[in-house]
């Protein structure tokens, strides 16, 4: 079983590299510079895989059995309704079919909650309706569908895992935990609307786990990859706070909520339990501890 990962530059993909070696899997990983780690059982591939000539080359030469493709845009700032979503979602097309081509067993993609319908607030796989609100939710379930025919029709085995809200070390500072948790390290205001919305946050060490078990076991179609266990934005900040002795500088409601945002988005997780071993480990508490502590040391690399 040789696993080809993308994305493994990003912020869940590192810890996926970690997961994925530590199971003992030979784990090929793709880069465009330097590789940024070093890990034991992970060779790193310098390749643009914008490009399909080079692409097409890798998978013959590699001959990775299964692929693991979480190679995107990064997911903050303006990437919900950037066009550059497009490109990933041709490229991610192109990727799969080169690895069908040479052999390839198995494809596990890399959903999101922004496929769903959040009408309901509670994301039921194939249940749920899928109504994306946003240009990158749209063209991840438009790959989802793609990719479900694809593999079909050259009977190689297909999972998509969506994923709902990741935090941990190497969090972009734009998102919600790095960016409230760097302000108060900062002695800064650290600013937020009233926090009243219910999401549901997993940490990236728990999401990289499942997706190894993921890509390792037989199970097709949509799994959700969270908690199952939602938590109030506020409840998030007192968290931080309180772990830095920093409530002071919380300011609820300094920031307007953005029209028509859901007051909740919980992933019903009883599919996924039925069908992995896997469980969420690390509690809230212990993984904003973890993250605090990553921001802490200076060679943190923050980079997505």
């Amino acid at each position: 079983m040789t696993v080809l990962l993308t994305g493994g530059t990003g912020f869940l993909g590192r810890h996926v590299l970690t997961a994925l070696a530590g199971a003992g899997h030979d784990v090929v990983a793709t880069c465009r510079g330097e590789p940024p780690v070093t890990i034991r059982g992970v060779r790193w591939l310098r390749v643009d895989l914008h490009d399909r000539a080079a692409v097409g080359a890798l998978m013959r030469d590699e001959r990775p059995t299964h692929l693991l493709h979480m190679g995107w845009r990064a997911v903050y700032s303006d990437v919900a309704g950037a066009r550059d979503n497009t490109e990933w979602l041709k490229t991610s097309l192109d990727l799969a079919t080169a690895f069908i081509d040479a052999g390839g067993m198995r494809i596990v993609g890399s959903g999101s909650c922004f496929e769903y319908d959040w009408a309901d607030g509670i994301c039921i796989e194939d249940v749920t309706p899928l109504n994306p609100s946003t240009y990158y939710g749209a063209c991840k379930d438009a790959l989802r569908a793609a990719l479900t025919g694809l593999t079909r029709e050259a009977g190689v085995s297909f999972c998509w895992p969506r994923m709902f809200f990741a935090y941990g070390p190497g969090e972009n500072e734009a998102r919600f935990v790095a960016h409230m948790a760097r302000a108060l390290l900062r002695g800064e205001p650290a600013e937020m609307t009233e926090g009243l919305q219910v999401r549901d946050f997993l940490y990236a060490g728990d999401i990289a786990d499942a997706l190894a078990e993921i890509v390792a076991s037989d199970v097709t179609g949509v799994l959700n990859i969270g908690s199952g266990d939602p938590v109030q934005l506020r409840d998030i900040a007192f968290t931080l706070a309180d772990q830095l002795g920093r409530r002071d500088l919380l300011r609820l409601g300094a920031r307007a909520q953005k029209p028509h945002e859901p007051p909740r988005i919980i992933a019903d997780m009883t599919r996924t339990h039925q069908a992995l071993s896997w469980r969420a480990r690390t509690s809230l508490n212990d993984g904003l501890a973890r993250t605090i502590e990553a921001l802490r040391a200076p060679q943190q690399d923050t980079s997505p």
